[in-house]
């Protein structure tokens, strides 16, 4: 039997040597083993239940997790609280796609889709968050929102960088998996962003643009610089209303994720914004802290540092996305009447390129419904409304091959896509400038 460096109590102990059987048991020992891996002293408990999961997708290449699952159903073992998901990978009744492009990702990628997702159910899945499948849980459309201090077991780098900032709650970035366990056991190791000094910057980030950055070159250029560390940045409440107003909610969702995945930031502190901040002030750097200064010269030179990786540079894009991480409803308010009105102006009827604004089910389907001209209005133009993940859908060949265009940096990074700024993205879309 494994031999903890951790100290756990009488009762964990108990379910490492198996007194509550032997999937438990393999379960703590892969818990324990990660803890330990990162020196961690003790297990806290989960006190926010709901896990967020990232594996979403039933997927023919993950083999082992299959049995595994139904070996942990089979023991009687779920997730009291529940949990949400990421996104579905595919929804070819809006988003088009050849018939091969649909076999090949219906057959041969995510063959076991149906099957996962009945396996899911028997863990706690509920019929509500099954018909809400989203990166962005934490939205009140989804309604898995922690507490400020809450402690949790959430997977998903775009969704734990916001929890642990925004809400304040704590949670590591977890893999797939050791999210699910964890949640179904109530432990999770207490090290990094779940401790005090672990939630520490080490940098400070002094904002001195004319202006407000957009959201994902401002996260891109600070998780390329810091890399995992923490970050304090300076300057941006100038730009920004406070929280909870949505438009700050908005940037700092897309600042996040592009942070997460342009580096691996796992917590950002934004003076006069985030709670901790608003609280502790520049308490929260190290005394040996680092500075980077981002002015408007630096926003240019990250921007400009993009790599274009299609064939053919002058390619005309196939598809655009829009959402990644989902949209909140404003911003999907936003870019369909800025969408619309663009299109008055070139008197054009439809968009030039086939656009995907992607939303969870709960924001489309109040949208859709408060909204129901400018939904209809948005659909006959071509444009398509959907809760997919983007990263999933180019994750088949024969989509990903094709040259396509994003204002996520998120999608940048995983994908071929070729990142523009909004403005003009939204020329591209609708065909007032050529992509070039």
């Amino acid at each position: 039997m494994y031999q903890p460096k951790m100290e756990l109590t009488d009762y964990q102990r108990g379910l490492l040597e198996g007194k509550e059987g032997e999937v438990v048991s393999k379960m703590m020992e892969v818990i324990v083993r990660y803890g330990d891996a990162f020196s961690a002293k003790r297990l806290a408990k989960i006190t926010h239940g709901k896990g967020h999961f990232v594996t979403s997708f039933g997927i023919n290449l993950i083999t082992p997790l299959y049995p595994m699952m139904k070996e942990i159903i089979d023991d009687g073992l779920y997730i009291k609280d529940g949990f949400t998901l990421d996104p579905r990978p595919m929804d070819y009744k809006n988003v088009k796609a050849s018939l091969l492009e649909q076999l090949v990702s219906k057959y041969f990628i995510y063959g076991k889709q149906k099957e996962y997702e009945e396996l899911l159910s028997k863990i706690g899945l509920s019929d509500e968050d099954k018909e809400n499948f989203s990166c962005t849980c934490y939205l009140k459309q989804v309604g898995n929102i922690p507490k400020e201090g809450d402690i949790l077991s959430w997977a998903e780098s775009s969704a734990v960088v916001y929890a642990n900032s925004v809400l304040g709650a704590r949670c590591n970035r977890n893999s797939g998996i050791i999210e699910m366990f964890q949640s179904i056991l109530g432990f999770v190791p207490q090290f990094g962003f779940l401790t005090d000094e672990g939630r520490k910057a080490t940098w400070k980030v002094v904002l001195k643009t004319s202006s407000l950055p957009p959201a994902q070159i401002l996260g891109s250029a600070i998780g390329m610089k810091v890399l995992s560390d923490v970050p304090y940045v300076v300057g941006l409440d100038k730009y920004l209303p406070l929280l909870p107003d949505e438009e700050t909610i908005a940037y700092l969702k897309d600042f996040g994720a592009a942070s997460a995945s342009n580096g691996s930031v796992g917590l950002y502190h934004i003076e006069g914004i985030t709670p901790e901040a608003r609280r502790e002030k520049e308490n929260l750097l190290v005394p040996d802290y680092k500075e980077y200064v981002i002015d408007d010269e630096e926003i240019n030179r990250v921007r400009d540092s993009y790599p274009v990786i299609w064939k053919k540079r002058d390619a005309k894009p196939k598809k655009a996305f829009i959402g990644c991480p989902h949209l909140t409803y404003n911003q999907l308010k936003k870019y369909v009447v800025w969408i619309l009105d663009e299109l008055e102006k070139t008197k054009r009827k439809k968009v030039c390129i086939d656009t995907v604004l992607l939303a969870s089910p709960g924001v489309i389907k109040e949208f859709s419904t408060k909204e129901r001209d400018l939904y209809e209005r948005a659909v006959s133009s071509s444009v398509c409304i959907s809760y997919i993940c983007p990263l999933m859908f180019v994750d088949n060949p024969l989509s990903g091959r094709k040259p396509m265009i994003t204002n996520s940096n998120k999608l940048r990074t995983y994908s071929a896509c070729r990142y523009y700024d909004d403005s003009q993205l939204i020329d591209i879309i609708v065909g007032k400038e050529r992509c070039r």
